[in-house]
């Protein structure tokens, strides 16, 4: 019996089979969930491919999440593939190259704008999306970076998920009352896609493991998909606004 037996999933943010959404999508068929992926624009056709290396093949729906025509459909596109959701996977997250690497008091407006709408605004438009679909006992799950203290090189994308971590704590107060929970789940530095084109990664993971004192493997995304995977179980049914650090024990050592 697998740990997510008779679930129904919508994960997004899949883009190559080292990233988080990957991994937590991956275990969570082996633990029993059928799984939908969500993607969008040229990026569709990509996730369609690595959609295939999952144990089972995924369907693909289109979803922009800063799409108000696609967030309205999201309902019906999922029934064409599942009756409903027990869980939903938010793992998207985007600011321009303007907004990051050391370029914080220069950085203009438009492109705060679009990190905050992205990486942040993001986890309400699709919680709410979601939420015909879903029923008492489901559970939004987010992907963030701790956005309690500042980082070197993250900048506005810091900022962003700062916004993104509120978010889930404003949404867990709203949507306790209809049985859903949302947490979040804070990884240390992974070479995703999304973090190795931030400016500086490096700057970032170079001291990780050291400080670590579980360590920590750069390249090992299945760590924080496990997280994610127990986060949409119910296993943690009265658990909500949370933040689940996921980063070999970084965040409680003193520098």
């Amino acid at each position: 019996m697998g740990l997510l037996d008779g679930k129904r999933l919508l994960i997004t943010g899949v883009l190559t089979d080292r990233s988080i959404a990957f991994a937590a999508a991956k275990l969570a068929q082996e633990q029993g969930a059928s799984v939908v992926l969500s993607s969008f624009g040229r990026q569709a056709k990509i996730t369609s491919t690595i959609a295939r290396r999952l144990p089972q093949p995924a369907p693909v729906i289109e979803l922009d999440v800063t799409s108000g025509e696609d967030l309205t459909a999201l309902p019906e596109r999922v029934r064409e593939h599942t009756d409903g959701l027990d869980g939903v996977l938010h793992s998207i997250g985007f600011a321009p190259k303007t907004a990051m690497g050391g370029n914080f008091l220069a950085t203009q407006w438009d492109d705060v704008a679009t990190a905050v709408q992205v990486s942040a605004f993001s986890l309400k438009s699709l919680a709410v999306a979601a939420l015909p679909l879903m029923g008492s006992g489901g559970a939004v799950v987010g992907l963030t970076f701790d956005a309690r203290v500042a980082w070197p090189v993250y900048d506005w994308m810091g900022v962003a998920k700062a916004a993104f971590e509120s978010t889930a704590r404003y949404l867990a107060r709203d949507l306790g009352p209809k049985g859903v929970r949302v947490n979040v789940v804070s990884a240390g530095p992974l070479r995703t896609t999304a973090a190795t084109s931030i400016p500086g990664f490096e700057t970032l993971e170079g001291t990780w493991s050291e400080r670590s004192p579980l360590g920590w493997d750069v390249n090992d995304a299945s760590t924080a998909g496990r997280a994610c995977v127990a986060l949409l179980s119910d296993w943690f049914p009265a658990t909500t606004g949370e933040m689940v650090h996921v980063d070999g024990g970084f965040h409680a050592m003193g520098s």
